[in-house]
Order: C-alpha cells, then sequence, then structure tokens
C-alpha cells in the first residue's frame, strides 16, 4: 500500500481521499506549510495548487517526495509551472477515484502521469511552432537555406539552423522536404 500524505485546503476533498483511497494516509493538512512543518515522510505528496499561504505550484520542489498535483485549476500556465517544479502527476479534481488511485501508484513508481483531459493540449502546445518558427518555415518552403534565412531574418546562420532543427523536431521531419510537406498538410504555410 502506498503511503500518501494529502495536501488540500478544503475540507470535503481532504475527508473523501481518506475516506476512499487504497492507500496508507500518513498526514492531511490544509496548506503546505502545515505539511512541510510536520515533515512527515511519504511515498507520494497529493497536493492541491490553490493552497493558503505558500501556492502549491511554490511548495512542489519543497518536498522529498514525489508530487501528484490534484487540482481544479488546468490552465496551460498552471499545468506547465507545476511541471516544471518537478510535479510527477497532474490530475484535475473530478477524476474517478480508480484513476486516482493509479495515477498514485504510478507516481510512486516514478512515472509520470497527466489527467487524459490536459494530456493532448499539453502535447499540442509543445508541437506548436513559434511565430518566429513559422516565419523560417515560410523561407525554407521558399527554397531558402541557412544562411540565406540568417540573411533575410538578420540572425546568425547558427541561430537559422537552431530554428530549422526545432521545426524538424516539432513536426517529425527528416529533412526540409519533409518538413514542408507536413507543414502543407497541417496547413501551416
Amino acid at each position: 500500500m502506498t503511503r500518501v500524505v494529502i495536501v488540500d485546503d478544503h475540507p470535503v476533498v481532504r475527508e473523501g481521499l481518506v475516506a476512499a483511497l487504497d492507500a496508507d494516509v500518513a498526514g492531511v493538512f490544509a496548506s503546505a506549510e502545515e505539511a512541510l512543518r510536520a515533515g512527515v515522510k511519504a511515498e507520494v505528496i497529493v497536493l492541491d495548487l490553490e493552497l493558503p499561504g505558500m501556492s502549491g505550484l511554490d511548495a512542489i520542489a519543497r518536498f522529498d517526495a514525489p508530487v501528484l498535483v490534484l487540482t481544479a485549476y488546468a490552465t496551460d500556465e498552471d499545468i506547465d509551472r507545476a511541471l516544471a517544479a518537478g510535479a510527477k502527476g497532474y490530475l484535475l479534481k473530478g477524476a474517478p477515484l480508480d484513476d486516482i488511485e493509479r495515477a498514485i501508484a504510478a507516481v510512486a513508481r516514478g512515472e509520470t502521469v497527466l489527467d487524459p483531459r490536459i494530456t493532448s493540449r499539453v502535447l499540442a502546445r509543445r508541437q506548436r511552432l513559434t511565430p518566429r518558427e513559422r516565419e523560417v518555415l515560410r523561407l525554407v518552403a521558399g527554397g531558402k537555406s541557412n544562411k540565406e534565412i540568417a540573411a533575410a531574418l538578420r540572425i546568425s546562420e547558427r541561430t537559422a539552423k537552431f530554428h530549422v532543427t526545432a521545426i524538424f523536431n516539432k513536426l517529425g521531419a527528416q529533412n526540409r522536404a519533409q518538413a514542408v510537406a507536413v507543414a502543407k498538410e497541417r496547413h501551416l504555410i
């Protein structure tokens, strides 16, 4: 049985998780400060983001155990900041109990878990071309070399090459022709 600590400012959520989870609940706290002060050892911290005092986002990196975010907030910024801070999982409140239990077990094993409702958004954003990459892609489609792209955009040739490589990675392309074909298929140019 996985040893967990629950940090959420809503009593109903805390009590509901304690009653419903098939886990060893080592501690239940209404704030990140309380949980950090207590220093209870756990395999997984189940943490809300919106907390009184120190936010869950600010607390993630301070815990000694992997963090599974369980929150009602799913803005792109919250998701990115939580993952960048080291959260190993991100679920939305309202997730079925089975999903929460599977996520706790996965995080305890060192895996990363994202709520299915946000996974496609996260992946799409990571594959989205920046405005500069779109400019570079248009020049690539026009048959321009890295040197010509650099001159046209007044950037170094090295920076142009970096942008072309990023475009290849985001589009899953191996070369310029393939990148242009994929971009046309996706209506990017």
